[in-house]
């Protein structure tokens, strides 16, 4: 199957079974594998291939990720893909309930943990990158005095700009372009606050 391109998320069940920190890396890993097995999943995560294999489940029960068709040359070995290029959830679908707001408060704690290990971890590594990719990397911040209107319409033209280069990177990729080629993640928050 062809993963649908976008999904969101707006269902209790559904985010509870993303909103997990083994199922966050496993669902991170196919993103940039495109397809994997759950062995292939267990080396990168440090993880036991059958507890591996019960969170891949859980993810495919709530249609998260698919098994990846015309793949197997092995009748006992299962690939796994995205079911969706690309997954949202939105705090207007979660605040209906005090268990659903604090679901997907935990949820998108979660995701920012580990968004901040995945960039110490650079920080950490940051040596073992060439000159290049040092000077490429990108770390700022930026105070803005807007309205809340203005920020979702900035929200709206910082999304499409990632989303051509998204699509620009996986076309090179698939057309064999892969020379110097690495996945990168970038990770945006906009919020307000007060000093």
């Amino acid at each position: 199957m062809t993963p649908e391109t976008s999904r969101t998320i707006t269902d209790l069940g559904t985010l509870k079974a993303f909103a997990h920190p083994l199922r966050l890396r496993l669902y991170r890993s196919l993103t940039v594998a495109g397809a994997a097995t759950a062995s292939q999943l267990a080396e990168q995560a440090d993880e036991a291939v059958s507890l591996v294999s019960y969170h891949l489940r859980k993810l495919a029960a709530h249609g998260l990720i698919q098994e990846a068709e015309g793949r197997s040359t092995d009748s006992r070995e299962r690939w796994w893909e995205l079911a969706q290029r690309k997954l949202t959830f939105s705090d207007r679908d979660f605040q209906d309930a005090p268990e659903r707001a604090a679901a997907l408060s935990g949820a998108v704690r979660l995701l920012f943990r580990q968004r901040g290990e995945m960039y110490e971890r650079y920080l950490d590594e940051q040596a073992a990158w060439g000159e290049e990719w040092r000077a490429a990397a990108v770390s700022a911040e930026s105070l803005l005095p807007l309205t809340a209107p203005e920020l979702a319409s900035l929200g709206e033209e910082l999304h499409a700009v990632v989303d051509k280069w998204k699509a620009r990177g996986r076309a090179a990729a698939e057309a064999g372009d892969t020379e110097g080629r690495e996945s990168v993640a970038l990770h945006l928050h906009g919020f307000p606050f007060r000093p």
